[in-house]
């Protein structure tokens, strides 16, 4: 798991860079507008738009916006309808990569997202060529500090958590995706720091790669997160400490 903490430290920061510059507030948006299309506009009975309006206020997006969202995903207010559509393609040195999008028009965003990966030394793939390398689970990451491993554990392993492991300063938990919520309001209860609970993809096997592959890769990664049809980018890549130190 050491690799999708580094991943997932990673996207935490390109995340912050988004917020700044607003370009997250359009994605959270399409994800609140079809979480509540799919399961309705109320979060607690709708965990997918529960998660998805936690992001838009840690993102610090007006009340407003998010009801205007939700809105328009139950109905109550016109809007553009979106399709969820996902595109699988290998990346430089092989990594396999999975991108999920929220689009208006597949034709034009499987075109575009082919061009993304042409340019930076990647290519599309067929259906299933890649998904198979990736399992969905909930991922909950929480600081290192203010909380000891046995503490942390007792609660996880009581609330029917799969796993948990320590990289650098953070303890990393995976579960089952229904059981996210219930370990989440449970460390929430004991007043432990969370730094981010999603249902996420996980690689089932990692590609170690170098500092010069790792470069390649964050590039296409890059490239495909500043689309704006693109919601989350999945790749199976491992960077090794050091070279994630050169990166950094």
């Amino acid at each position: 798991m050491s690799g999708h903490s580094k991943w997932a430290s990673i996207k935490h920061k390109k995340a912050a860079a988004d917020a700044k510059r607003g370009q997250i507030f359009t994605k959270i948006i399409r994800e609140i507008t079809v979480a509540a299309r799919n399961g309705g506009g109320d979060p607690d009975t709708n965990p997918r738009l529960r998660t998805a309006v936690q992001s838009a206020r840690a993102a610090n997006m007006p009340a407003e916006n998010i009801d205007r969202a939700v809105k328009k995903g139950t109905g109550e207010l016109e809007g553009v309808t979106y399709e969820e559509v996902t595109y699988e393609g290998y990346g430089p040195h092989s990594v396999a990569v999975l991108v999920q999008c929220l689009t208006d028009n597949k034709n034009r965003t499987a075109s575009e997202i082919r061009n993304i990966f042409g340019k930076m030394g990647g290519s599309m793939a067929g259906a299933g060529s890649v998904a198979w390398i990736f399992e969905k689970k909930g991922l909950i990451v929480v600081p290192e500090r203010g909380v000891s491993e046995d503490a942390l554990m007792e609660i996880v392993l009581a609330q029917g958590g799969e796993d948990m492991t320590q990289a650098a300063d953070k303890f990393e938990i995976t579960s089952r995706p229904h059981e996210l919520e219930k370990i989440k309001e449970a460390l929430e209860k004991a007043k432990v720091p969370i730094e981010s609970a999603q249902v996420t993809l996980i690689p089932k096997n990692q590609v170690p790669i170098t500092e010069e592959a790792a470069r390649a890769v964050l590039k296409l990664v890059d490239a495909l997160e500043d689309h704006d049809d693109v919601q989350s980018v999945y790749a199976n890549f491992d960077i090794p400490d050091e070279v994630m130190k050169e990166i950094a």
